[in-house]
């Protein structure tokens, strides 16, 4: 088992409402070149939470930060416009809470941060600091 001690949030970056499966970013990232879509969860509109890549795989989604970390991706992040925006849905936002608390029992010491803590990107277009003390995590 890899040693994990950073849960890294993203989004899609996709247009708010836009329903976007595992299997749309697993072909996005094999296209890119990857070998195979880079996050170890995905969180549909809905909330239903998809897996991706293995857990027990080196994800490829936060450049440096990839051999221990998991990375999760929830559908959305961009208005119509496709300017960054929380367009996390109820549904979404409780299946977040909820990944993230599993994993934070299999991985007690790991942190929580958003993509944009690693990057100049506005991903995951939502304050994870500040969701991280609303949710008391």
């Amino acid at each position: 088992m890899r040693k994990i001690d950073k849960i890294i949030i993203h989004c899609s970056a996709t247009p708010e409402g836009r329903a976007v499966t595992v299997r749309d970013i697993d072909k996005w990232h094999r296209e890119k070149g990857y070998n195979g879509i880079g996050y170890h969860y995905v969180i549909g509109l809905n909330g239903e939470v998809w897996e991706g890549r293995d857990i027990n795989l080196i994800g490829a989604h936060t450049q440096g930060y990839n051999s221990n970390s998991i990375g999760i991706c929830y559908v959305g992040g961009c208005d119509k416009s496709m300017r960054a925006k929380d367009t996390r849905t109820a549904s979404q936002k409780g299946a977040l809470l909820n990944l993230v608390k599993e994993l934070k029992k299999q991985f007690p010491t790991a942190t929580i941060h958003g993509h944009n803590e690693f990057a100049n990107k506005a991903c995951p277009s939502f304050d994870v600091k500040l969701w991280i003390k609303e949710n008391k995590l």
